[in-house]
């Protein structure tokens, strides 16, 4: 019997073939394993930010209605285990292990899977031995090459589209909408929540090419409301008052609002769901590392923020928090190198009384000297602490009860700020 570390070790150098943006070894390495993909139906969700709050919104309702659900998203937080869900929880580490040595020995002579393609696969073949009735797939990064793309979904969600993974999307918004268009299927309906013209026009026009309705979120879908704590829908078949979500930031309303239009499409096609069963699953979602408190007073706040969209969120629910509590704001930024330090910073930066720039323990962590320069228009004081578990244990020291820290730049980050304060010596080793 393989032990699962060794499962993690061999997952792990998997990585060393990099990202490749190609179906064909995905949807051959499906076809070894008996095309687990084809055995339920799949809600797929892509888009920059926000898609795996989404997504987990979009299960959670599922689940309250009666289904078995699949619930695939990445990265993970602590442990492998987290990226594949049945009914909310991670599957077994020995399932994993023993799927593992399932899929490797059905691999094609001459194929050669990336971490990313080896995991989907595990990642449907789990759902199909688990006889789930219904997959809530995210994608990876982007769309169209993306190795979750391999499905046929009832539902297509993009949440937004704005400017990452630039090396391989694209350097402008309309290339990376391209990209993310890729996932609507002929006559599948699409849900969005784009708000740039020139994007929302790139969607609409594949969507038209694909005969495929589209439900805009603002105009055919919206939501009122001033927090996630007390807000209303209004779709094309629906209207649902008074609804609450745990998860904080005025941007869930907005991801609410997308997975409830996936619902209501996803009944329009024969899956029954109660407004009942909406209604609490949206109440009822829990998604880790999005605005999370990890200690209350002094209260730490996670949040995995990595590019300016994720940013501008986090921007808007610091000013609404510093208008309601006191105390002074500590914030810590550790971030990858391959993004827009000076786009995370400069937003965040300023709404802080003191910003402490760190570094996770991962290899793609950004260089301190160039997190420093994309500080220099911050008017707060920055200073730098190299380790991350040292930051903390920094600022704890010179907290007053009602002060507030917020960790931010990175899901790496937050995993690693999670380890600490769960008492583990690091996240698992799988970081990709």
């Amino acid at each position: 019997m393989v032990r699962y570390d060794q499962t993690v070790e061999f997952l792990y150098r998997l990585q060393w073939h990099g990202i490749r943006l190609d179906l064909d070894p995905t949807l051959r390495l499906l076809l070894g394993i008996g095309n687990p993909h084809l055995n339920y139906p799949v809600i797929h969700v892509g888009g920059t930010n926000g898609k795996g709050s989404t997504a987990a919104m979009t299960a959670s309702v599922f689940r309250d209605a009666g289904y078995s659900v699949g619930l695939y998203t990445s990265p993970h937080l602590l442990d492998f285990t987290e990226r594949i869900r049945i009914n909310g929880r991670p599957i077994a580490q020995a399932q994993v292990a023993e799927l593992t040595e399932e899929i490797r020995a059905a691999v094609p002579v001459g194929i050669e899977p990336t971490f990313f393609e080896f995991t989907t696969a595990l990642a449907f073949f789990a759902f199909a031995r688990a006889g789930v009735d219904l997959v809530v797939a995210e994608v990876g990064m982007g769309g169209r090459l993306d190795a979750t793309n391999v499905v046929t979904p009832v539902v297509s969600v993009i949440t937004n589209v704005e400017v990452d993974h630039q090396r391989y999307l694209g350097e402008h918004r309309t290339d990376i909408a391209r990209e993310k268009a890729g996932i609507i299927k002929h006559g599948v309906p699409l849900i969005t929540a784009v708000t740039h013209p020139e994007v929302r026009e790139v969607l609409r026009a594949r969507a038209r090419a694909a005969e495929s309705p589209v439900v805009m979120i603002g105009s055919d879908a919206w939501v009122e409301g001033d927090s996630p704590a007390c807000f209303s829908y209004h779709g094309p078949t629906l209207t649902i008052p008074n609804l609450t979500c745990p998860l904080r930031g005025r941007h869930q309303m907005t991801n609410a609002a997308t997975a409830i239009a996936a619902v209501e499409a996803a009944r329009q096609r024969g899956l029954v769901i109660a407004e009942a069963s909406i209604r609490r699953g949206i109440a009822r979602v829990l998604w880790e590392g999005r605005l999370e408190e990890v200690r209350a007073r002094p209260t730490i706040i996670v949040d995995g923020a990595h590019n300016p969209a994720g940013a501008e969120a986090l921007a808007r629910f610091l000013e609404d928090e510093r208008a309601r509590r006191g105390g002074r704001l500590t914030i810590i930024f550790g971030i990858l190198a391959d993004k827009d330090l000076e786009g995370i910073i400069g937003r965040v930066g300023p709404l802080a009384d003191e910003v402490i720039l760190t570094q996770p323990t991962y290899h793609r962590a950004a260089p301190l000297e160039a997190m420093k320069a994309a500080a220099a228009s911050v008017q707060v004081p920055v200073r730098v602490v190299p380790a991350l578990a040292r930051a903390l244990e920094d600022v704890e020291t010179r907290m007053a009860p009602d002060d507030w820290c917020v960790v931010t730049g990175s899901l790496y980050t937050v995993g690693e700020v999670k380890a600490i304060y769960q008492g583990l010596r690091h996240p698992s080793p799988l970081r990709g």
